[in-house]
């Protein structure tokens, strides 16, 4: 292989637009250390940069329609964020439109380097990058993209874009894949190392290939008649014994949990309870189902949608599938489950619960390996339907895929909740349930607070009682009985959770940074795992990444408002609406709250993390998409309606 690394329209103008996803910094940080990943292995970098002369106007027409004047020759907006600049020998090719090969300079310099292989880095995916990707091809070029290092202002089209250039041979894989390529590792399958020990494999999983994928739909669409004609009461005793043996399981789904994702046993065991009580709601209420009912002019029939494809996340292993399976089983569906990789042992542990409890095979499957193996299942002509628990970028190549095959989607993709904590609160309390919601699992919960929105005349005495409250709870192996706040999931979290504290330090977008337990920090047992320093940030700046982002680790960010209007404006200040709080007695203030707050979950004087399973589940803007789980939302996704005329 003899590859370079094209890094593409990285320039201020495109770097700041709004709507950019990844975000700036999370994509400038990937695609700078792709870069030093190719200096480092001599691998040539060139640079590909819009630049436009107000001399010479060349324009596209859709930027002069707009009157758009973007990368202008000696503009700071022409020129790349400092990581992202040509180092002295490296080459830069401009170009004014789309094309990085237009004028012929760019295939001239490949074929000086005798380059048979591209990688690429930058923006915008659904526009440049591709057109570089498919000219690269005609020119019998290997092309990798990095998908964690390449952008793009239309999320969704980007997500088309990765569908389409993945048909046609263009490899996109993570930098890191991407490197390791290059020195000659190529791997199949997923490697799970422990949380506690990074040194440790725990086990491999393997990518079903599209036979498998498709073979698992058909089986499941040939098995759908079957199970759809059994009767509801039956479905519902299966359900039934499935939740009692998991309770009896609880205690060894925690150790296992504790175990491959570093989840502390006491959440484990909490977990695992909720599932079955989950699953005992969803047989509550399709007992009381009724699912045919007259009307004057016929008959309304509440129908199953058929074969639903589940995919679910690491961190809630057992609680968050059996919550989408209980529900699609006992209305007659059938389902194929695409953990996430880091899951797949818990989830096969899970799966033989369901099929012990009387659940044939072929109604309850799974098939294991990364995002593309879940965009095949959905993509796959015998799925009828689509859940997923996930992140905001799987949630578009899903919500596309959806789109274009008319399929229900039910997404929940992930929250950046506030609690808001006024000057007439229970502070010590509020400061306890901030700290567990914050902290616990470290972090790890899609609704766990990230953010803590505090009166200016109450802020420093909550901050002191939330260092107070925080260094209470417990971090230490997840195995021990006590242990609040274990591992994240793998190094490379821990490692962006630090990158990111350091960074919004160095741009001045934080007053005061402070991290916890720095007693333990330095013992041995820490080093050996995934384990991220409990930290708190107080930023006033809403922009900044720390304050926008999800983070998904042991993070807060304390946020001051003047006023309680400034207090709701930053609460709804993020993209995403998955759950939001109120800690005050004033009754005036939880009714504004309620009427304002733009979040599915709305909790008053408790933590945003935590829910019941009896109450719907569903975020609001970018935390959620289709019909909510859990509670009267289930019947919602899990059927569909049909009208009957004339059948008396």
């Amino acid at each position: 292989m003899n590859a370079s690394l094209l890094l593409v329209d990285l320039q201020n103008d495109f770097l700041n637009s709004p709507g950019l996803e990844p975000p700036l910094e999370g994509l400038v940080s990937k695609a700078a250390a792709l870069a030093a990943g190719c200096r480092s292995k001599k691998i040539p970098v060139i640079h590909v940069r819009t630049t436009i002369s107000r001399d010479c106007d060349r324009r596209l027409p859709h930027w002069k329609k707009s009157g758009r004047w973007k990368c202008v020759a000696g503009t700071a907006g022409h020129e790349s964020p400092p990581p992202l600049q040509p180092l002295r020998n490296e080459r830069t090719i401009d170009k004014s439109g789309f094309n990085g090969f237009a004028g012929g300079k760019l295939e001239t310099v490949l074929k000086e380097l005798k380059c048979d292989t591209i990688l690429i880095a930058g923006l915008h995916l659904h526009t440049c990058v591709r057109s570089i990707a498919m000219e690269s091809l005609e020119r019998g070029l290997q092309v990798f993209i990095a998908e964690d290092a390449v952008g793009s202002d239309d999320p969704i089209l980007a997500a088309g874009t990765r569908r389409w250039l993945a048909e046609r041979c263009v490899s996109l894989l993570s930098s890191n894949e991407i490197l390791r390529r290059i020195d000659g590792h190529k791997t199949s399958s997923f490697v799970h190392r422990s949380p506690r020990d990074v040194s440790k494999v725990l086990f491999e999983v393997r990518n079903a290939n599209i036979e498998e994928i498709s073979s698992a739909a058909l089986a499941a669409q040939d098995a759908w008649s079957a199970w759809r004609g059994t009767k509801p009461a039956v479905r519902c005793r299966i359900l039934a014994k499935a939740a009692r043996q998991m309770e009896m399981l609880a205690p060894k789904f925690a150790r296992q949990m504790a175990i491959e994702i570093g989840k502390p046993c006491s959440h484990g065991l909490e977990e695992t309870r909720r599932a079955a009580a989950s699953i005992r709601d969803v047989i509550r209420r399709a007992a009381a189902f009724d699912f045919s009912t007259r009307e004057t002019a016929g008959l309304v029939r509440h129908e199953p949608r058929g074969v639903v494809a589940l995919i679910s996340p690491w961190n809630n292993p057992v609680a968050i599938p059996a919550g989408k399976i209980a529900p699609a089983l006992v209305y007659g569906n059938n389902v194929v489950w695409k953990p996430a990789p880091a899951a797949t042992a818990i989830s096969r542990a899970l799966l033989k619960v369901f099929h012990k409890a009387g659940v044939p095979e072929a109604v309850l499957q799974i098939i294991t390996g990364d995002h593309e193996t879940a965009q095949r299942l959905a993509a796959d002509k015998n799925i009828n339907a689509v859940t997923i628990t996930s992140s905001a970028r799987a949630g578009y190549a899903i919500q596309e895929i959806c789109a274009r095959r008319f399929l229900p989607l039910q997404a929940e993709l992930s929250g950046n909740n506030a609690a808001i904590v006024w000057d007439d609160a229970d502070l010590p309390r509020a400061a306890a349930q901030v700290a567990w919601g914050a902290f616990g699992f470290a972090g790890q919960r899609c609704t766990a607070n990230r953010r803590a929105i505090v009166s200016a005349a109450g802020y420093k005495k909550f901050l002191g009682e939330l260092k107070i409250a925080a260094v209470k709870l417990k971090w230490s192996d997840p195995l021990e009985p006590s242990a609040d706040i274990g591992p994240v999931i793998h190094t490379t979290k821990r490692d962006e959770h630090m990158a990111l504290i350091e960074n919004a330090r160095i741009s001045g977008a934080t007053h005061h940074s402070e991290f916890l337990f720095n007693h333990i920090a330095a013992q041995s047992w820490i080093k050996k795992g995934a384990y991220a320093r409990p930290a708190i940030v107080c930023c006033d700046d809403p922009r900044s990444t720390i304050v926008q982002e999800e983070t998904m680790s042991p993070l807060l960010v304390v946020q001051r408002a003047e006023n309680f209007d400034a207090a709701l404006e930053l609460c709804n200040g993020v993209r995403h609406g998955l759950a939001a709080a109120l800690f005050s007695r004033s009754r005036k203030l939880q009714q504004d709250f309620l009427a304002r707050a733009q979040a599915g979950i709305l909790k008053i004087n408790s933590a945003t993390a935590g829910v019941d399973v009896s109450l719907p589940f569903n975020g609001w803007k970018m935390s959620g998409c289709g019909p909510p789980e859990h509670g009267e939302g289930d019947r919602l996704f899990y059927t569909r309606m049909q009208a009957v005329y004339g059948y008396f």
